[in-house]
């Protein structure tokens, strides 16, 4: 939220950047991204056609980008990790396919959190989103996935976003994962550039993503990076 609030035309991402680590360090967190795996920032940033793992730089935002913001904190021994999508300048500052890309995206994300209860299998999740997504004229994207999270970053299982027949397993309570979506306009193939992070689109075309880690509970599951009452509320969350 302290982040998403400070997405405004003029600011670069390394100042969200840096926010995001004197927040997490004055909470007595730790930013896990920062050095991991050589990673030099403690949040991602992926900007229009960046897909994800975007590193904040020195570039102004301009009115109209669209902006995932990718956060994992360490508190006391575990890891939560969520990303939101924003829109520098705000609704009014989308054009029609950005409010149709990022309402798509959360659409499909929500559905699929939906579909979370012990016993169901983890490969079903990748269908619900590409169905809904290719249903909306979007493509969703096979090189990342979602993955397993709590005292260690990443682990089983992989959690993956299109149809698919992998063995993940099933559901059970205690279990804690992440879904993150990658949706595309164009198509969902993807250029790695030098700094052996950023992933972008080979079309150029922009692409959205939402995350939460998640929690099975023995009825259902809960989202245990959701928001609280002080969050602002999105455009596509009321739609």
């Amino acid at each position: 939220d302290l982040a998403g609030r400070e997405v405004r035309v003029g600011i670069t991402t390394d100042e969200i950047d840096r926010m995001v680590h004197e927040a997490s360090v004055s909470r007595g967190a730790y930013p896990s991204p920062l050095n991991y795996h050589n990673f030099p920032k403690s949040c991602c940033t992926s900007v229009n056609e960046v897909i994800c793992h975007g590193i904040p730089d020195n570039r102004p935002l301009e009115e109209g980008d669209i902006v995932n913001i990718d956060i994992t904190c360490y508190l006391n021994g575990y890891h939560g990790d969520c990303s939101e999508m924003f829109v520098v300048g705000g609704e009014a500052a989308a054009d029609p396919v950005a409010r149709r890309l990022i309402q798509t995206t959360y659409d499909c994300w929500v559905k699929s959190l939906n579909f979370v209860k012990p016993g169901n299998d983890y490969k079903n999740i990748g269908a619900i989103i590409e169905d809904h997504v290719v249903e909306n004229g979007f493509t969703t994207v096979k090189s990342f996935c979602g993955h397993g999270v709590g005292s260690v970053f990443h682990t089983n299982p992989n959690i993956l976003h299109y149809r698919n027949s992998e063995p993940a397993g099933k559901m059970a309570a205690g279990h804690t994962f992440t879904i993150e979506p990658m949706i595309c306009e164009g198509a969902a193939s993807y250029l790695m550039w030098e700094d052996d992070w950023t992933a972008t689109t080979r079309d150029g075309g922009r692409s959205a993503q939402f995350e939460h880690t998640l929690l099975i509970t023995p009825d259902g599951v809960e989202a245990l990076t959701g928001k609280i009452e002080t969050s602002p509320v999105q455009f596509w969350e009321r739609d």
